[in-house]
């Protein structure tokens, strides 16, 4: 973490609201399927690991996520997603001390808009839980987007403003690991496997995949 004291949970002014985090069981190699177009409207699956799983987010305690000012920040810029994306909306998401899990809707383009007033409010517990709203959870007609608009281009953005801003905190310190993992939810079934692993992460840590002393 570079030469900075590290945060301690619960510090920081939660500039942002924060949300939750979605999980599932995947693969160190990449899932991502060949000639598959990420930027057409569904639903995925995304987890993103710190450099080295270095616990820079927080800590949990007795099952329960609690952000320190690192975590707060990862938390605020992925809930700021779809100001910055009119056509994503986020689902369940959830903020570890090492990685973190989300689902990304993508929307059609004509859907983008009218379909953001089905979110659920932000509030400031450590998991967000989805409400019911209707995004598709499969592949869909829409034509291409631009590249901006792909799963990758999301995440870069991303993964850049949460490093940016632990920069003005920490100059130097490498936040993230390389690449990330990604996961196209094809079904309903999948969709609520996915979202009760995420919701549950916290209270599960001790026996998850990214869980280390």
């Amino acid at each position: 973490m570079g030469e900075c004291d590290s945060p301690q949970p619960g510090s920081g002014d939660g500039r942002k609201k924060q949300m939750a985090y979605n999980p599932q069981i995947h693969h160190r190699r990449s899932i991502r399927l060949s000639g598959y177009d990420y930027s057409q409207a569904g639903a995925y699956f995304i987890t993103l690991c710190t450099h080295n799983r270095e616990h820079l987010f927080g800590e949990v305690v007795g099952g329960t996520m609690h952000l320190n000012e690192y975590g707060k920040i990862a938390a605020n810029e992925w809930a700021r997603t779809p100001e910055i994306r009119p056509q994503v909306a986020l689902d369940v998401y959830v903020i570890m001390p090492n990685h973190m899990h989300g689902i990304l809707i993508i929307h059609s383009r004509d859907e983008s808009h009218s379909s953001q007033t089905h979110l659920p409010n932000s509030h400031s517990s450590q998991t967000h839980s989805p409400q019911s709203h209707s995004a598709n959870k499969g592949e869909s007609d829409s034509p291409p987007r631009s590249p901006s608009d792909t799963i990758g281009a999301m995440v870069r953005g991303y993964k850049s403003a949460v490093t940016k801003n632990i920069n003005l905190i920490c100059p130097g310190t490498v936040v993230w690991q390389r690449n990330y993992y990604e996961h196209i939810i094809r079904n309903e079934q999948a969709y609520q496997t996915i979202s009760e692993y995420i919701v549950n992460n916290p209270s599960k840590w001790n026996s998850d995949k990214f869980y280390s002393l």
